[in-house]
């Protein structure tokens, strides 16, 4: 815990921090804490057990109640104004040294996936709310304050940075009583970076992260070339379905066929033959441009308009995997800002050379996005287990209750 927490705001001033494994969760003084739970001890054999919930939990109430010597014992938060500033901090801390521990540490709390039910939940308040009105108190305090900051750190700002202001703060109030403002100040302060929207949304608000892919749309070049837009018009044409009643009468002898001499032009020729007067105008059309304006015609590039709907509320960045024909995977992240001025839905226009097949919303579960169903086009289907019951179909009654021989119990 020293260790990291060392290196993540300032080093430990005091001789000794001392944990005792007692008989309760846990509590934290000034140096010393207690922290549970224990092993167990066999009755037959003597032999200590303890199970897997029972290390890692005893491994994070160690660091999360030496953590607290530093959070709020010395950067000294108002605990009954603002619970989360003491818990909430020290958990975000706390997740940091677990992951520090092994890799895939259980951490309880800190993952945005973590924390997803409980943005999505009704029966909630914000953070900024005085501890003695929180609802879910251990979500509100603890798990959403600490999951907001981590996004902060790998998402928004990213580790360097966040690391940097994160430790300007706790170096700046350590020994003094700083407030949630002080906390947003510092942070933008030195890393530079306008953290407003973030506030407003995660901390003062119940909205959750909900963006939802809506569609997406594929454009290109219109070249005006008659050869090549109308022979493209009628390859779209060709690909609608044929309608029912053609299908029907394929086998009708149609007049035209029977009397050869009524077809003429127009049997021949349709709306996707280019004509001569095509020609004329597309030739005019090219003379009348310059060298820049006929590259722009000749563009193959394709042109993607992505939908996206906010349906939580919460504004975060849009994080995007773009997945092609010929295989490659590219990596978007179009910042929080593409909602200042439409926070409910916006487009976005991505130019490519190439064909594109796929695209994810949070591919890495980065945001806390309550609904990642949404985040896939095409979308795709939802991947579930039905779970089987096997029925009593015997006509059962009271009466056949009633009569039913009482077994003892006694396995002698």
């Amino acid at each position: 815990t020293i260790e990291h927490y060392n290196d993540y705001s300032f080093d430990y001033p005091y001789p000794v921090a001392i944990s005792v494994n007692g008989p309760v969760g846990g509590m934290e003084y000034p140096m010393i804490t207690f922290n549970g739970p224990r092993p167990y001890v066999d009755e037959d054999s003597g032999e200590k057990y303890y199970s897997k919930r029972t290390k890692y939990g005893l491994i994070s109430v160690i660091i999360h109640e030496i953590g607290h010597i530093y959070f709020p014992m010395i950067v000294n938060t108002d605990e009954r104004q603002w619970t989360w500033m003491d818990e909430g901090i020290n958990t975000y801390l706390q997740f940091l040294a677990e992951q520090k521990w092994e890799k895939d540490y259980p951490s309880w709390r800190g993952e945005p996936r973590n924390i997803t039910r409980y943005m999505a939940s009704s029966n909630q308040m914000p953070i900024m709310t005085n501890s003695e009105s929180i609802l879910q108190f251990g979500n509100n305090a603890y798990g959403k304050p600490a999951t907001a900051l981590n996004i902060l750190r790998e998402t928004i700002v990213g580790r360097d940075l966040f690391d940097f202001a994160f430790r300007e703060y706790a170096q700046r109030w350590k020994f003094k009583r700083p407030t949630p403002e002080d906390l947003f100040r510092t942070l933008e302060d030195a890393s530079g970076v306008d953290l407003d929207w973030f506030w407003r949304g995660w901390f003062y608000s119940t909205d959750h992260v909900d963006i939802s892919l809506e569609q997406v749309n594929q454009l290109t070049i219109n070249t005006q070339d008659p050869e090549v837009e109308k022979a493209w018009a009628e390859k779209q044409h060709d690909a609608e379905p044929e309608s029912l009643t053609t299908k029907r009468n394929a086998d009708v002898n149609y007049k035209i066929h029977q009397q050869p001499q009524l077809a003429d032009f127009y049997n021949e020729n349709d709306e996707f033959t280019v004509t001569n007067a095509d020609r004329n105008e597309y030739r005019k059309l090219i003379e009348g441009l310059n060298d820049e304006q006929k590259q722009m015609l000749e563009n193959g590039s394709n042109f993607y308009v992505l939908d996206f709907a906010n349906k939580g509320g919460l504004v975060m960045p849009i994080l995007l995997d773009l997945h092609y024909e010929d295989g490659t995977k590219e990596h978007v992240r179009i910042p929080a800002e593409v909602w200042r001025r439409s926070p409910e839905s916006v487009s976005k226009l991505l130019i490519r050379d190439k064909t594109l097949t796929q695209v994810i919303v949070d591919p890495n579960w980065e945001t806390a996005d309550v609904d990642t169903d949404n985040n896939y086009w095409p979308a795709r289907a939802v991947p579930s287990r039905i779970e089987l019951f096997k029925r009593d179909d015997r006509n059962k009654s009271m009466m056949e209750d009633y009569n039913q021989e009482l077994e003892s119990g006694n396995d002698d």
